[in-house]
């Protein structure tokens, strides 16, 4: 296994690396996501639906409302500001783990979710707006970290994103071109393989999720940090040598 995940998070990148990562952070995505709406009754990858609803609820007179809507998407920004902080702080200091660390907080993350749901239903009124704002965070962390490795070509939250470039690839493939056309319309088959396999692993993550919170409840995001530290293992593991023995990166 660890031969298959190496060089997932190395700051050295190939294009096999970042689907791997995109299609594993895509599983954990889905996965925290389904769970989460099990959890609070609200989906926190979804910043269309939160911005629809602070107007919404502003036109309706419900500001309370609004304010926790406009909260979450801040929560989001939030988490996408950390990853770039957290990356671009460990390349300046030339640490291999650059993009390891947003994942390591967000495995830390899950795991102050999976403390927060078992306070919910003693005070759901304190916890269910902190829960609904951590996940928003973790969202925008991730998606943060998989956008800059890939130089945007990789989406794991927004699947609206995703399904959109399906079909338009999709549309070009069924396309019809005449003989002899100087500029045929040609369909992108890896990108459209890629998207492909990012929807399906966010939906197996979902199914996983949903599944792993109504059996399991909230323990079950424990698998998913552990997946993460795991990704994230050889580059920290790296930086922690070098420290030791004084190299390179080692005045963090």
């Amino acid at each position: 296994m660890f031969a298959f995940i190496r060089g997932w998070t190395d700051v050295d990148r190939t294009t096999r690396a970042n689907v791997r990562l995109g299609a594993f952070l895509a599983l954990v995505a889905g996965a925290t996501n389904a769970g989460g709406f099990l959890a609070v009754g609200q989906y926190t990858s979804h910043m269309t639906g939160l911005l629809s609803a602070v107007a919404d609820q502003l036109v309706l007179g419900h500001v309370a409302v609004a304010v926790a809507a406009a909260g979450a998407i801040l929560a989001f920004v939030g988490g996408a500001m950390t990853t770039a902080v957290l990356v671009n702080w460990g390349l300046r200091r030339g640490l291999a783990s650059a993009y390891g660390l947003p994942l390591l907080l967000e495995a830390a993350a899950l795991l102050v979710f999976g403390v927060f749901g078992a306070s919910i239903g003693l005070f759901a009124p304190l916890f269910v707006p902190l829960t609904v704002v951590l996940l928003c965070f973790i969202m925008g962390l991730q998606n943060a970290v998989i956008t800059k490795i890939s130089r945007a070509e990789i989406r794991t939250t927004h699947v609206t994103g995703l399904v959109t470039d399906i079909g338009i690839e999709l549309g070009k493939l069924l396309y019809i071109n005449p003989k002899g056309h100087p500029q045929p319309v040609l369909a992108n088959r890896q990108r459209l393989r890629i998207h492909g396999l990012l929807v399906a692993c966010f939906f197996t993550g979902a199914v996983a999720g949903a599944l792993g919170f109504k059996h399991a409840g909230f323990v079950s995001t424990v698998p998913l940090a552990i997946g993460l530290c795991l990704v994230t293992l050889r580059p920290v593991a790296r930086d922690l040598r070098r420290r030791w023995a004084g190299g390179p990166g080692a005045s963090a």
